[in-house]
């Protein structure tokens, strides 16, 4: 008799029930109690228009509790060494695994921080010399720029067999670090003409120096400090008396009769002013700085930060400084010839590392490259680096636009890297506006309808292809396809660049028209940034908007960064007759309990603190008597309160008629921020949000040729339309617009194209194309050529 198979299949394991990420309540910033639940092991694409709620979602609500949950596990002891989290606004967080973050975060800025030591090359770089190099000059430290030598000797108290012993001990360190300039590959010098004029006498206001006015303390402990003849021209001093004005140690004296610290003009001058950061200068020392300060590469050194010494050792005749300097994919290639076994460990990971440089898209790097002058996206790809090779599974990855600063020829190479991270059993989360990229992806979250206040909601989740159907904002422009122009503006006159050699660039030679919307393009690495920027100083006439970060605390808010504080500060004071700093948070009229801040911080140490909303104000930040002034109905608090098209009406007419703010105002909306409210804190802002900030804020410059970097970054398909009819009318006003883009609509739509080539490093810094949009698409000679032409369809 046949016995009968039992066909059920195997009970599922209970462990195999945790394949989604449940988020239940989200409420973070703008979010509106979103839940949602993610599939794990899946790569998902967060989309939505600038502002809609997406880094919220992805960074501060899933990502910060992950890394929340993992600092948990480690002692108090540990716990009080790392940065406090505060747990996100969220009802439920389930299923949530290890989350590593790739974001777009500027690199330290620090000069003595390369991209060779942000990814650990250079440490194996100097571990190989220090055991292959010849002449042998001592451990990896005598390799590193970061290492001074320094030697001593003294005595030392032991106790050894119960009896006090005095022993003379010395030690020495040789380190790598040029000691001229401190491992920094420059050195500054002040101009001393900029200082002071030596045709005059102190006492004839010899100073130049901006704060130091004849009669003022400043001038003052100079001009009446008795070291020297006051009276005298400062060029026929002694050598003695031109020593103790500019370099005399501090010292107690007695000046006008009151104790006071004296020390040298240059001294005083590099602690009050040149260790400050630029960007927090006020304007006028700023310029000053600019002024009197020159930085030219270290003649020790030249330019390598490294002792003659650590030059000096080399294998197969290469230092460690020519490794550094060499293009990455060149280095790789080296030390690939390298043939030793007895460091073959340590040549297959460094080889792996530069492997990873080149597969990732940033061969045209060198290590020696400055951390701080990399791009958010190329910081963003070098921090990639390290995750590339890694064994992880089941680990959460999070993206920020991983195709910033992608020419569209390297967005399949991303595209392929993310794949890879997935296939390998990850959970990958990515933040992005391009259609290649959503193009790829498993599942999409599609945040929204609007900004700010007007998102914060779930308008999608599904498929790619349910995401073409579903009749959201980027659904309907999924598929836009921006056409090229029938004409094209005639330029007005052209700005020539001859000779332009920086960096990679190979004395190229280049007419940019004027009056027109011209586009540069080309690979990342090509030379467009070094190109333009390089070759067209911001100053008299040119107002250049970077991608570099705004600066600025969560005191800092749209009104104050562009300065439309001050108007309706003045409005409110003028109307009720009092001083304007009542109406100032960080001013007067700050409430006294919060100092300001609207909420009193608890710190509990290595617990997250605790910030309550101020019970004095309720959070409104001012005094309770400064909200007793009125402006047509609303308090100053209100007002801060507003959107930007809201204040727009409230400014534009009635009492509260203030042409300054409105104007300001305007431009905001201009740029697409018309949903931005005036006090909104700076640092919770989006990239594309903080852009446009800056945009607005120097479209009242009086500079006629405007240079843009990149300026559809973190920009929706949908607000990308609006960005080109922006630089449009800036063109018809009369304007030059510069714009270095990737993205196809801009190029679609420019005048005149620009296209750099023909590949990256070394192996660009050449135009490969000057001409209309039309001729590139027809000519298709570049691969910026073969990628508009399929994009635009023809």
């Amino acid at each position: 008799m046949a016995t009968r198979k039992n066909t059920q299949p195997p009970a599922r394991h209970a462990a195999d029930s945790h394949d989604l990420i449940r988020v239940h309540g989200a409420r973070v910033n703008n979010l509106k109690d979103v839940s949602i639940e993610i599939p794990k092991r899946r790569l998902t694409v967060f989309t939505g228009v600038s502002g809609s709620g997406k880094s919220s979602l992805v960074f501060d609500t899933i990502a910060a509790e992950s890394q929340r949950l993992i600092n948990e596990t480690y002692s108090a002891f540990v716990q009080g060494f790392m940065p406090t989290l505060a747990r996100p606004e969220v009802d439920v967080l389930d299923g949530l695994t290890t989350a590593i973050i790739v974001d777009q975060q500027r690199m330290g800025g620090d000069p003595r921080s390369t991209v060779g030591t942000a990814t650990d090359a250079n440490a194996m770089l100097r571990i190989l010399f220090s055991r292959l190099g010849k002449p042998y000059i001592g451990s990896p430290k005598a390799f590193s720029f970061n290492v001074a030598s320094i030697s001593g000797a003294g005595a030392v108290t032991v106790e050894r067999g119960g009896q006090t012993v005095k022993e003379r001990r010395s030690f020495s360190i040789t380190g790598g670090m040029c000691p001229r300039c401190e491992g920094r590959g420059s050195v500054t010098d002040l101009d001393l003409t900029q200082l002071y004029d030596d045709s005059k006498s102190l006492n004839d206001g010899a100073l130049t120096v901006p704060g130091y006015k004849p009669g003022g303390w400043s001038y003052r402990l100079y001009s009446e400090s008795g070291l020297y003849d006051a009276d005298k021209p400062i060029r026929k001093y002694t050598k003695r008396e031109l020593y103790d004005f500019l370099h005399r140690e501090p010292v107690r004296m007695k000046i006008a009769g009151i104790n006071m610290t004296y020390e040298g003009l240059i001294p005083r001058i590099q602690k009050s002013m040149l260790a400050k950061d630029r960007e927090s200068m006020q304007p006028h020392i700023r310029e000053f700085v600019d002024r009197a300060v020159t930085f030219t590469t270290c003649p020790d050194c030249d330019g390598t930060r490294l002792t003659e010494a650590a030059r000096s050792s080399k294998i197969r005749e290469v230092s460690i400084a020519d490794a550094c300097a060499m293009q990455i994919s060149d280095l790789a290639a080296w030390v690939d010839s390298l043939d030793e076994p007895s460091v073959a460990p340590l040549l297959a990971t460094l080889h792996h590392t530069l492997e990873s440089f080149v597969e990732i898209g940033l061969g045209y790097l060198s290590l020696d490259r400055p951390a701080g002058t990399l791009s958010g996206g190329e910081a963003q790809r070098v921090k990639m680096i390290r995750h590339l090779g890694s064994s992880l599974t089941d680990t959460t990855y999070v993206f920020d636009e991983p195709t910033t600063g992608l020419h569209p020829h390297d967005i399949q190479r991303m595209n392929g890297l993310l794949m890879r991270l997935r296939d390998k059993g990850n959970t990958v989360l990515v933040v992005e506006h391009k259609p290649e990229t959503i193009a790829i992806a498993d599942h999409v979250v599609d945040l929204g309808p609007g900004a700010g206040t007007a998102g914060g909601t779930v308008c999608f989740e599904g498929t790619v292809d349910g995401l073409r159907k579903g009749g959201t904002i980027t659904g309907r422009h999924f598929d836009d396809r921006a056409a090229l122009k029938a004409t094209v503006r005639k330029p007005t006159g052209a700005l020539p660049i001859r000779g332009a050699a920086k960096h990679n660039l190979r004395d190229v030679d280049v007419d940019i028209p004027l009056g027109v919307l011209t586009v540069i393009t080309g690979v990342a690495g090509s030379g467009k940034s070094s190109l333009i920027h390089g070759s067209i100083p911001a100053g008299e006439g040119v107002v250049s908007i970077d991608q570099g970060a705004i600066r600025g605390s969560r005191r800092s808010n749209p009104a104050t960064y562009t300065g439309l504080l001050d108007p309706i500060r003045k409005a409110f004071a003028k109307v009720h007759g009092v001083k304007p700093a009542l109406f100032s948070a960080n001013s007067e009229g700050a409430c006294p309990t919060c100092n300001g801040a609207g909420v009193v911080y608890t710190d509990l140490a290595m617990m997250a603190g605790v910030a309550t909303t101020c019970e004095d104000c309720e959070g409104k930040r001012f005094q309770a008597s400064v909200l007793d002034y009125h402006l047509r109905g609303r308090d100053i608090s209100e007002v801060l309160a507003m959107p930007v098209t809201e204040a727009l009406e409230f400014f534009g007419s009635g009492e509260a008629a203030t042409p300054a703010a409105h104007r300001i105002l305007d431009r905001l909306a201009d740029v697409g921020l018309g949903y931005v409210s005036l006090g909104q804190p700076l640092t919770t802002l989006s990239g594309g949000e903080r852009q446009r900030l800056k945009l607005a804020t120097h479209m009242s410059d009086k500079g006629g040729v405007y240079v843009l970097d990149e300026p559809t970054t973190g920009l929706h398909l949908a607000d990308v339309e609006q960005l080109l009819g922006l630089l449009d009318r800036l063109v018809d006003s009369g304007k030059s617009v510069i714009v270095i883009e990737h993205h196809q609509a801009v190029m679609a739509h420019a005048d005149w194209i620009v296209d750099l080539g023909p590949g990256a490093g070394h192996d660009g810094g050449r135009i490969v194309f000057e001409g209309t949009p039309a001729d590139l698409v027809a000519d298709r000679s570049t691969l910026t050529g073969e990628h508009l032409a399929a994009y635009v369809g023809a």
